[in-house]
């Protein structure tokens, strides 16, 4: 059993890249703020009591469960506004968001020219990421940047190896063709 200490120091960890990993896959940051602090809610409250090792993995089910239930309500809104905007003839405004941000350059003796191609080819990368199908920017980003083993991606998506291994294939070769186009 994890101690008050533990999970907090967890949970602290993980903050920023969960931040990220939902920022993605929602494509709005305020929502993704709520998305992340509702499942380390959920983390903190209904499985306090598992050891440390077990956080992880069940952070990032119910990371992602939290992901689908948000779809699921925005699908929902979206259907209602879309008819009910129909009736009463007001325009909607376009979604404006703040860029994601990119990763702070933490040393300060990088050249300028090296910072703004670094900062250049992030934005490529997030750019191409966010072109992704869903199912396949999640396998990509839990299997490389969560560094999740095939079997621990499978269980947090809910489906088999061999799917989260096409996933990953397809966003590999749809991310690679994207990048090289670029280039």
């Amino acid at each position: 059993m994890a101690t008050a200490k533990e999970l907090s120091d967890f949970l602290e960890s993980i903050e920023r890249r969960a931040f990220k990993q939902t920022a993605y896959a929602v494509r709005d940051d305020h929502a993704a703020l709520d998305i992340v602090q509702d499942a380390m809610m959920k983390l903190a409250i209904k499985y306090a009591d598992k050891t440390t090792a077990e956080f992880p993995m069940l952070f990032q089910r119910i990371l992602q469960n939290t992901m689908r239930d948000y779809w699921r309500r925005q699908k929902v809104r979206n259907l209602w506004t879309t008819l009910l905007s129909s009736f009463g003839g007001s325009a909607e405004n376009g979604d404006e968001r703040d860029p994601l941000e990119t990763i702070d350059v933490e040393d300060g003796s990088d050249e300028p020219s090296a910072q703004l191609v670094r900062s250049q080819t992030i934005q490529l990368v997030e750019r191409a990421l966010e072109k992704l199908p869903a199912r396949q920017r999640e396998a990509f980003i839990l299997r490389y940047w969560e560094e999740l083993g095939v079997a621990e991606t499978a269980a947090v998506m809910g489906c088999s190896g061999g799917s989260v291994k096409t996933h990953c294939s397809r966003a590999v070769h749809s991310l690679a063709k994207a990048l090289k186009n670029k280039v």
